[in-house]
């Protein structure tokens, strides 16, 4: 078979020909390779015209995954149009010309759900009065659940993280002073429970002290992007590239940048450079196209490596892991690839997660090894969310205030009678566990906010279990007791950034309701982002509060909203209640 020189417009050369480069391409994969520092990698040498020789020594197959058609079409014409362009080595390839896209409702889609974790069951206070878990900064949830939304497509229960939903947002929380002894500030808020007249909600927040983004330690950053062939979609690849190019515009000169990438192979696009040269890391990513299968255990390992080659002792090491998940050749396992994070993690270098895509996406595996990592997962459905994250978020992404982050309280038996942790369902600790500085908790970015909500059922009002028979499980309140007007103890663990040994941060509670409609505006949307996330989960404590009541909390709660997050809010309610059967008002 000869390939022409010159292919004219006939589909039956372009077939041919399209044959030819998936052949040539599963037999002749590039190996594995380290860039010189401040070089990009040579783009694949072009495919040679006619027959081609057998390779001198043969390798094993790389099992590659069955593509769907639309991968399978885009792939091939890449690879086509690479074939014709024939690059010459040590040159960054020009952009290949895309296909049009396929429509979004012909992409198959699979949403690989969170494992396990049962949301949090009522507690009797008599019996168990503490309430022990990690903290979370994770937003992922809220941004894929707002993706499905947007294209119409099902939620599934299980990809609902109501304090993913709660963390998403900003909220008035006052800030550490400078020169504090502790990394954030606490804030408590006691209010009538919107759903459940019986009951009151406790919100609980954590506002993390934000310095300068000049004022923060150079940072040794290695981007990982995976290249298969399932982030060949409009929401995959070209997401990541325009998110990454508007960081590049935050790196400051002392910062370092290595881009890893990986398919069916791994290879280091671009070793460590300065932040300042700029131009260069944009030239990589801009050469960035994907095909191929995904060794992302293997991209793992190289990015690690390179990390380590660039460590900067006193600074922040992190890795971004942008990919969507689909890890199907090598160590595929979620367990196995925890492991692999959480032993560099005792090194020094973190990880964080940018989900992207809808072809086979897989939540449950960006979520868990960004944990193990000691960093943020986020998901990135749009470009806009690719800024929020990098670059209106740059301080939060890189630098981490508090490590082992652990919160417990303890409530007051002569107050509160029954208590329900509103989300943090795969979060929760043991009781021993929160004075253990051995068992990993959560880490708080610079300028992070933790909310927790609790709902209550304080003594005299009707509880969510049944009254129990025999006085002695009902303690009564002691009068004259000092504690009665607390509500509880509220306890925080923490470390500094390279210490071993946690602080203990710990302030009453106090028993203080305000009327819902004198509260802030930030806890009444507050409230309203929690029942938007039940009822995603069908949640059977909200009682007849439905997506009509969603809606009205939510404007109540709108605040001053600088940057319509809020607003853009009240759309994904309406969209979640018309697949509901009562329908909303528009507006």
């Amino acid at each position: 078979m000869h390939l022409p020189c010159s292919a004219g417009p006939r589909p039956g050369r372009i077939l041919t020909a399209a044959l030819l480069a998936l052949a040539l391409a599963a037999c002749t994969a590039p190996q594995t390779r380290d860039t010189p520092a401040g070089d990009v990698a040579a783009a694949p040498a072009p495919v040679p015209a006619g027959p081609v020789p057998a390779p001198a020594v043969p390798t094993p197959p790389v099992p590659v995954a069955t593509p769907s058609p639309a991968e399978a079409r885009i792939a091939a014409e890449r690879r086509l149009a690479r074939a014709r362009q024939g690059t010459a080595p040590g040159q960054v390839a020009a952009p290949v010309p895309r296909p049009l896209p396929p429509r979004v409702q012909d992409l198959p889609y699979s949403h690989v759900i969170t494992q396990g974790a049962a949301p949090n069951p009522v507690r009797r206070v008599a019996t168990d009065p503490v309430s022990t878990f990690s903290v979370d900064v994770d937003t992922g949830s809220y941004t894929s659940v707002r993706g499905l939304l947007q294209r119409g497509l099902a939620v599934p229960r299980e990809a609902v993280r109501v304090e993913e939903m709660l963390n998403y947002f900003s909220y008035d929380y006052p800030r550490p002073t400078a020169g504090a002894a502790d990394p954030f500030t606490v804030h408590a808020e006691l209010v009538p429970s919107p759903w459940n007249p019986h009951n009151h909600l406790l919100k609980i927040g954590i506002q993390a002290a934000d310095p300068a983004k000049d004022t923060l330690p150079p940072a040794n950053l290695v981007f990982l992007v995976d290249v298969s062939g399932s982030m060949a979609v409009p929401q995959a690849l070209p997401v990541v590239q325009q998110s990454l190019l508007a960081f590049v515009d935050e790196l400051r000169e002392q910062d370092r940048v290595s881009i890893v990438t990986y398919s069916a192979t791994t290879r280091v696009l671009l070793a460590s450079v300065p932040g300042d040269r700029k131009e260069l890391i944009r030239e990589a990513i801009r050469s960035l196209h994907a095909s191929g299968s995904t060794a992302g255990g293997a991209g793992l390992r190289l990015a690690y490596q390179q990390a380590r080659r660039s460590y900067i002792p006193g600074g922040i090491n992190r890795i971004l892991l942008a990919t969507d998940g689909d890890f199907n050749v090598g160590v595929t396992g979620i367990d196995q690839l925890k492991q692999i994070v959480a032993a560099e993690r005792k090194s020094g270098i973190g990880l964080s997660t940018l989900g992207v895509g809808l072809v086979r996406y897989n939540d449950a595996l960006m979520e868990q090894i960004a944990d193990a990592g000691d960093g943020k997962y986020s998901f990135l459905d749009s470009v806009a969310e690719g800024r929020k994250v990098l670059v209106q978020e740059f301080t939060s992404t890189l630098a981490t205030v508090a490590s082992d982050v652990k919160l417990q309280l303890e409530f007051n038996p002569a107050v509160v009678k029954e208590y329900r942790l509103i989300g943090y369902d795969n979060r929760q600790l043991a009781r021993e566990d929160f004075n253990n500085d051995r068992v990993d908790a959560g880490d708080v970015g610079a300028g992070h906010r933790v909310t927790a909500l609790y709902e209550l059922t304080l003594q005299g009002r009707p509880g969510l279990l049944d009254e129990e028979r025999y006085p002695a499980n009902r303690p009564a309140a002691a009068s004259g007791d000092t504690r009665a007007g607390e509500l509880g103890w509220l306890k925080i663990r923490y470390k500094r950034p390279g210490e071993a040994r946690s602080r203990l941060l710990e302030q009453a509670v106090a028993n203080a309701p305000k009327p819902l409609a004198e509260a802030g505006a930030d806890v009444r949307f507050a409230a309203a982002v929690a029942a938007y996330g039940q009822l995603l989960q069908g949640s059977p404590y909200l009682g007849d509060f439905g997506w009509p009541q969603v809606l009205e909390l939510a404007r109540s709660g709108l605040g001053a909203d600088p940057y319509g997050q809020r607003r853009e809010f009240l759309t994904l309610v309406q969209r979640a209640a018309r697949r509901a059967p009562r329908e909303l008002p528009e507006g």
